[in-house]
This record gives C-alpha cells, sequence and structure tokens, in this order.
C-alpha cells in the first residue's frame, strides 16, 4: 500500500486543520480526515453512525466518528455506498418505467 508522509487512499489526516479534531475522539493519531464531509448524510437513517435529529428536522452527526475511525471508517463508507448506488440505480428504473422508457 503507497503511503507517504501520513497519507494513503484510505486514510488523511490533517491536523493543521483549524477544526482538528472536528470530533472527540481519544487517540487524534488515528482520527481520519479523508471524509471530512461524510458522504453518507444524505443516507439518512441507513448510514449506520450516530446522530441525531433536531427538533427542526436536521440531521445532527456531531456525535458520529465513525467515518473518521482508523481502519474502520474507509471500509463502512465503501460497504454503504453500494446501498446508495443501487438506490439512485432504482429509482432510475422506477423513473423509466413510469415514463414509457
Amino acid at each position: 500500500m503507497f503511503e507517504s508522509d501520513g497519507f494513503n487512499y484510505k486514510f488523511v489526516q490533517n491536523s493543521k486543520c483549524e477544526y482538528f479534531p472536528c470530533h472527540d475522539i481519544k487517540d487524534k493519531e488515528k482520527f481520519n480526515c479523508l471524509f471530512c464531509y461524510c458522504p453518507l448524510y444524505m443516507m439518512g437513517e441507513e448510514c449506520g453512525g450516530n446522530f441525531k435529529y433536531t427538533e427542526h428536522g436536521i440531521k445532527d452527526c456531531s456525535k458520529c466518528i465513525l467515518p473518521h475511525i482508523k481502519d474502520v471508517g474507509y471500509d463502512h463508507v465503501q460497504e454503504k455506498m453500494m446501498t446508495v448506488i443501487d438506490m439512485v440505480k432504482d429509482e432510475y428504473l422506477i423513473k423509466k418505467g413510469k415514463n414509457g422508457g
């Protein structure tokens, strides 16, 4: 696996970021910044993370560190992205069927 200065395709850490770490975590050396903005936000309750909804219906992920955990987060996001691909495909097929092809 290619790795240089603590960076590789599964793990990136930007300790110079003004928000680092953006979540409470015991071992900052294992904090992964790769998914700074979680690509699973749009999955709502199906993301698998530790979130809550505010009284205004906004998803609050501030207590979720799942995508930021080294050796866990990347694989979780990749697995869930297969679900996203299926959701988009299904939506397209339904739309195509309703519009007559």
